[in-house]
């Protein structure tokens, strides 16, 4: 009370009294410091410079109020709303702080009017006064600190100007809401660029359009990709409420995609099974198989050719051969045995019979003897 009552003393005789008088209207109390200030108001389009030659302009003021909003608002919806979790906090300090609110705020406060710029910019849908603003709660907390800067935003600002309970349960993200849409309805969504240019006073210019499921929707152009896909979002939500030929339109679409991206189906498999389809036999087996069917052929033939009279004589010659073998054996062939090694398993002829046996007995034999192993 005391320091404004001495600035206000000393209002009469200062230079600037009339923004003293504007700054006092916006801010609610005298600057101490009028420098801050007037900087603040300092947009980049004057092309301003100092003595060595760097340029003059609120931007440094604005990166340090953005921190400063940030810090104070955060403090202010954290009271405000004791038991919210930290994503809904999250969410109203960023509706409360975006450059959209803050332009708002900008123009009904009349900081707008207060801005320097070169002329030309001031009709560009920019964020010049979003910026100046920024750039006033910079200078507010060089001037006069922390305090100040939250007494301002807390009293003047969320107090007088904004209802935070309103702007907290307010759905803005029209981006958000159309995406969220799509998605509980499998719709494929896309932004499609048509335009990004420069204005006549360089400016860039965007222009998005909304793609649903490759159907056209609305399109939105502003400064800057997030203004125009916003935009864009919102205008296409109204036509997907006001329009139903609309939204048959992209389900449309989305029936053809889906039955272009069904998979075909394949045939049942049967349950029959092939006779010996399980039966695997090894090449050695069957080898020896066909080696043993054409031996008892060949020996078959060969006994049918002889006269049946010759063939008792024939086995009566061989056991008398036999016998003479064995007789012959001398202990010179049994020492010639035992240098070889000869084993008994390796040449084991039990399998070998003089009986005769059919193809089938013989495959089956076989088989019979390499499963064995």
């Amino acid at each position: 009370m005391l320091s404004n009552l001495i600035d206000r003393i000393k209002l009469p005789f200062r230079k600037d009294k009339e923004l003293y008088l504007s700054l006092r209207q916006i801010i609610g109390f005298y600057p101490h410091d009028i420098s801050y200030y007037k900087l603040a108001l300092m947009h980049k389009s004057m092309y301003k410079r100092n003595a060595k030659g760097k340029p003059v302009n609120n931007e440094r003021l604005e990166f340090l109020g953005d921190a400063i909003l940030d810090a104070t608002v955060g403090d202010i919806v954290y009271r405000h709303f004791p038991g919210k979790r930290e994503g809904f906090l999250t969410n109203t300090r960023s509706k409360l702080v975006q450059r959209d609110t803050l332009n708002r705020l900008a123009q009904e406060m009349g900081i707008n009017q207060l801005i320097l710029s070169s002329g030309r910019s001031s009709s560009h849908n920019s964020y010049m006064g979003g910026n100046a603003f920024e750039a006033l709660v910079g200078a507010i907390y060089l001037d006069r600190g922390y305090d100040a800067c939250m007494e301002f935003m807390r009293n003047r600002i969320l107090a007088q100007m904004i209802n935070i309970d309103k702007v907290a349960y307010k759905e803005v993200n029209f981006k958000s809401k159309l995406i969220e849409w799509s998605q509980k309805n499998r719709v494929r969504i896309d932004f499609k660029i048509l335009k990004q240019e420069k204005d006549k006073t360089g400016s860039p210019v965007f222009r998005y359009q909304v793609m649903l499921e490759g159907v056209e929707g609305c399109d939105g152009e502003g400064y800057s990709k997030k203004e125009s896909q916003q935009l864009a979002s919102k205008l296409t939500l109204e036509k997907l409420r006001k329009e139903p030929q609309f939204i048959d339109l992209v389900f449309a679409a989305k029936t053809n995609r889906t039955k272009m991206e069904e998979e075909p189906v394949e045939n049942v498999p049967t349950t029959e099974q092939t006779a010996d389809d399980f039966i695997v036999l090894s090449p050695e087996v069957e080898a020896h198989a066909e080696a043993a069917v054409e031996a008892l052929n060949r020996k078959s033939k060969k006994h049918e050719r002889r006269s049946p009279m010759y063939r008792d004589n024939d086995a009566t010659d061989d056991s008398q051969d036999a016998k003479a073998n064995d007789k012959a054996d001398t202990p010179i062939d049994n020492e010639m045995d035992n240098r070889l090694n000869l084993d008994d398993k390796e040449f084991d002829l039990s399998h070998i019979s003089a009986r005769e046996q059919s193809r089938e007995d013989i495959i089956a034999a076989a088989e019979a003897a390499a499963f064995g192993e």
